[in-house]
């Protein structure tokens, strides 16, 4: 199922083309625009097991758990937080073994707690701002 939205266009925004551009052009300058992307669907792609994997690296290990944490290409995002967990990572493969080898990497580093995603009901949206 595909979102359906309006196209942008001159009409819709009431901008010329060229002042449609030139607004674009300033808010990346600005940085309030920082790229386009596409959005995937995991499991069209064979990658039906979500997870959270809330990570805790062993004393002296942050700067290495960070340093896996980016190189391992089954972890789609991944954040610092604050709290007992230091990182809070987003992660999609398609058997459950594939989650526990993403694990097993980590645990000599850190303490690790899972969750499987089973559902999301509000999907990844832009935040809000002023009205």
């Amino acid at each position: 199922m595909h979102a359906l939205r309006p196209p942008i266009s001159p009409g819709w925004i009431r901008l010329s083309p060229q002042s449609t551009s030139d607004r674009v052009k300033r808010l990346e300058d600005l940085g309030v625009i920082t790229g386009f992307t596409v959005r995937l669907d995991p499991t069209a792609l064979g990658l039906g097991i979500g997870a959270y994997i809330r990570i805790r690296p062993a004393m002296g290990e942050l700067q290495r758990v960070s340093q896996l944490l980016a190189d391992i290409p089954e972890i789609v995002e991944c954040d610092r937080v604050t709290g007992e967990d230091c990182f809070v990572a987003k992660v999609f493969v398609p058997r459950i073994d594939d989650l526990e080898r993403v694990i097993d990497r980590l645990l000599p580093f850190a303490q690790t707690n899972t969750s499987i995603i089973q559902s999301s009901p509000v999907r990844r949206r832009q935040p809000s701002f002023g009205r």
